[in-house]
C-alpha cells in the first residue's frame, strides 16, 4: 500500500496497543514511524531498474526480520520517554506497527517477500489497490481523533472502531475477488478461453470495479467487471503478448527475472530492434507501471545492458471518467481500448 495509509495503520495500531499507558500522541508518532521504515527500502538504489522493483518489499518486509528489530526499537522509544518500565508494551505495539506493514503488503499484487532471508519468493493476493480511500479514511479518522480528541477513552473507542472498520475492509476486498474470480472463470468458459492462468485485480481507487487478465499463449485476454454488472458476463478483448519472442529471448537475464516475479504474467514486444518487457499486473492496456527496455536480443557471449524504464501513463481525467461510468456498470470501452 501507499506509504500514507501505512503510516495511518500503524499509528492506529500503536494507538491502540499502547492505550492510556502514554500519551496518545507518543503511541501514535512511533506507531507511524514504525509503520512506514518498511519502505525506506525504496532509496536503494541497486544499479538498474528492474532490480530496484524486484528487490523492493525484501528484507524490509521480512516477518522475521522486522519481528526482531522491535527490540531495540522498542528499547530506544522507551528510554526516549522515561518508560523504561513499559519496554515490553512498546515491544508490541511497534512490532506489529512494523509486521503489519508488509501484511497489508500482502494484499496488493505487487509482490512482498515476507519470508526472507529464508526465500525470495514474492506474495500478493491482488485484493487491494495500492492506493483505497475506503481503507485509509477510517485510519485516518482513528489516528485524528487520537490526538485531537480530549477525552481518552472516546479517541481509543474511535481509534479501536477504525481500525475494526479498515480490517473488516479487507476482508470484504477478498471475498469480493473471490466471487469476481468464480464469475471470470465462467464468462471465460463460456467463450472458449481459457482459465488456468487467471489474474484478479481491483481497478484503481475502490473494489467496486475489477481488471481480469487470463493468459492463453501468444495472447492475453483482458476484461473489466463491476459489481453492478451482477450476472452479466464478461467481455475479454484479446492482446499479443509476444510469447513467440519470449521464448526466444528465454535465457537473457532480466527476461528471467521479470518472468519468475511477475508469475509469468508479463507481454514482450521489439522495438527497433530492442526488447520491451512489460508487467501485466499493474496497469491495463496499453497503459502500465513496469515496462523495460532491456536492449537488443542477446548474441552468444554477449552481456545484457542496464535496463530502462518506460512506464506508460493513463490520462487521469479520461481514466476516472471511465472509472465512473463502470462503477455504476455501464459497459464502456476503457480509455485507450479498441
Amino acid at each position: 500500500m501507499d506509504s500514507v495509509t501505512q503510516v495511518l495503520l500503524g499509528a492506529s495500531i500503536g494507538v491502540a496497543v499502547m492505550g492510556r499507558r502514554t500519551a496518545l500522541w507518543k503511541s501514535a508518532l512511533w506507531g507511524g514511524v514504525a509503520g512506514l521504515l518498511p519502505d525506506l527500502d525504496v532509496l536503494l538504489d541497486h544499479g538498474d531498474p528492474i532490480l530496484n522493483m524486484i528487490r523492493h518489499r525484501a528484507e524490509t518486509h521480512a516477518l522475521l526480520l522486522l519481528t526482531l528489530f522491535a527490540f531495540p526499537m522498542a528499547w530506544v522509544v522507551s528510554r526516549i520517554h522515561n518508560q523504561a518500565r513499559l519496554y515490553g508494551r512498546w515491544w508490541w505495539a511497534l512490532m506489529l506497527a512494523l509486521v503489519t506493514h508488509p501484511l497489508l503488503d500482502l494484499m496488493t499484487i505487487y509482490g512482498t517477500q515476507v519470508f526472507q532471508p529464508f526465500t525470495d519468493e514474492a506474495y500478493g493476493l491482488g485484493s487491494m489497490f495500492i492506493i483505497d480511500p475506503a481503507y485509509s479514511l477510517p485510519l485516518l479518522v482513528g489516528v485524528v481523533a487520537a490526538c485531537r480528541v480530549h477525552n481518552v477513552g472516546r479517541a481509543l473507542r474511535i481509534n479501536g472502531w477504525a481500525l475494526a472498520l479498515s480490517t473488516a475492509y479487507l476482508a470484504w476486498s477478498a471475498l469480493a475477488q473471490w466471487g469476481v474470480t468464480q464469475h471470470a472463470r465462467q464468462s471465460l468458459q463460456d467463450q472458449g478461453l481459457p482459465t488456468q492462468q487467471l489474474l484478479v485485480t481491483p481497478a484503481p481507487l475502490s473494489t467496486w470495479v475489477w481488471r481480469v487478465v487470463a493468459i492463453d499463449g501468444d495472447r492475453l485476454h483482458e476484461g473489466f467487471y463491476a459489481l453492478m454488472d451482477g450476472s452479466r458476463p464478461m467481455r475479454f478483448v484479446a492482446h499479443d503478448r509476444g510469447a513467440a519472442l519470449a521464448a526466444q529471448n528465454a535465457e537473457h537475464p532480466q527476461l528471467q527475472r521479470l518472468a519468475r516475479f511477475t508469475d509469468g504474467f508479463f507481454k514482450v514486444a521489439e522495438t527497433n530492434g530492442r526488447l520491451v518487457v512489460t508487467d501485466l499486473r499493474m496497469g491495463q492496456e496499453p497503459a502500465y507501471v513496469f515496462s523495460f527496455d532491456i536492449g537488443p536480443p542477446l548474441q552468444a557471449g554477449q552481456s545484457h545492458s542496464v535496463a530502462q524504464q518506460q512506464s506508460r501513463r493513463m490520462d487521469v481525467g479520461a481514466g476516472l471518467a471511465w472509472l465512473g461510468q463502470r462503477m455504476l456498470g455501464r459497459d464502456v470501452q476503457p480509455p485507450g481500448g479498441p
